[in-house]
């Protein structure tokens, strides 16, 4: 099966708001339901599981109760990657695909998640990013060290897609290192499994995150062109 798994446990300390920034609405719904309707109106996708604040669980399972392909609402923890082992724990075949996604990235479009589950067919791990288009600095004290090569770098986004095998596989390994610090999924399977090749899927810039109050009104505008 294809599974978006929507990962909504933040708390958007940066946000301001009065409660966490998934929950806050734009253009008639919230952020949360606008990213869980984008997967669960993709004919590809098959299943969606939410990973909320143990304390929000049951404010999500009533918002969520209509959406059909919504088969799981489940709590995550303190940090993220607890939220993706709380997914990983709902499911037992190696072979399912399971695409990890910030909730508060609600832009996500059909063709991105398209081209996710189309490189899904082919490899065992891909990740969604866009060309770095500004100059990058590595500073050391406050002053420039180096410049890395902008042709190489990528933004990342979101959905991680990950056969449910290897990014298990990947987390076993990391909980037995003593030294292990929480990353990304990607962080995850690149340190552990370095052997398993993550391949790019082309994103689209307005795939963002919504991080400040600035950054809905992006969100607003377009996701009031939509319906």
């Amino acid at each position: 099966m294809n599974i978006a798994v929507i990962l909504a446990g933040g708390s958007g300390n940066r946000f301001g708001a009065d409660k966490p920034k998934q929950f806050v609405e734009v253009a008639g719904k919230t952020i949360l339901e606008h990213s869980v309707m984008a997967f669960a109106n993709h004919p590809q996708i098959d299943e969606v599981c939410v990973v909320s604040r143990e304390d929000w669980v049951p404010f999500v399972q009533e918002l969520l109760a209509g959406i059909e392909k919504v088969k799981r609402v489940v709590a995550g923890g303190k940090e993220r990657y607890h939220s993706t082992l709380a997914a990983l724990d709902c499911y037992e075949a190696n072979e399912d695909v399971l695409l990890f996604h910030d909730a508060v990235r609600p832009l996500i479009t059909a063709e991105t998640i398209t081209r996710c589950v189309e490189q899904m067919r082919e490899h065992k791990a891909c990740a969604v990013g866009v060309p770095c288009t500004d100059t990058i600095w590595c500073s050391i004290e406050g002053r420039i060290d180096s410049i890395p090569d902008r042709k190489r770098l990528f933004n990342a986004q979101t959905p991680q897609c990950f056969k449910r095998g290897v990014i298990r596989r990947a987390y076993d390994l990391a909980l037995k290192d003593p030294m292990f610090v929480s990353s990304d999924d990607c962080g995850v399977v690149v340190r552990y499994l370095p052997e398993t090749h993550i391949h790019i899927v082309t994103g689209e810039p307005t795939n963002i995150k919504i991080t400040y109050p600035s950054d809905l009104m992006m969100a607003e505008k377009i996701l009031s062109n939509t319906y």
